[in-house]
């Protein structure tokens, strides 16, 4: 059973820069396709970004628009979503999420591992 913690949410300024991490115990990610999703208040949980297990194909959403990157650290079983010029529309939870299939993880599929989330809020 893979346990996934998320963290380095918080509240900044439109702008501003948030690196959100996502650290994985009772298993080895190496073994798992790792992604992001985000549920804003009152809104259906969306896909962010995923990255295969081998760290060289990566995906995201369309409004991610070059301002986020994913990268994973298959040694340390972490994956990080580096977040630049924030907006106020990227004001949701963030959740980190595992599947061995990377499909399932940019197509919104039941994953099979979700961490509790971080909140990230973006103030105008």
């Amino acid at each position: 059973q893979v346990q996934l913690v998320e963290s380095g949410g918080g509240s900044v300024q439109a702008g501003d820069s948030l690196r959100l991490s996502c650290a994985a115990s009772g298993g080895t990610i190496g073994a798992y396709a790792m992604g992001w999703f985000r549920q804003a208040p009152g809104k259906e949980r969306e896909f962010v970004s995923a990255i295969n297990r081998g760290g060289d194909n990566v995906q995201y959403a369309h409004f991610v628009e070059d301002r986020f990157t994913i990268t994973r650290d298959n040694v340390k079983n972490t994956v990080d979503l580096q977040m630049n010029s924030l907006k106020p529309e990227d004001t949701a939870v963030y959740f980190c999420v595992a599947d061995r299939q990377t499909y399932r993880i940019a197509t919104m599929r039941a994953v099979e591992y979700t961490g509790q989330g971080t909140q990230v809020t973006v103030s105008s």
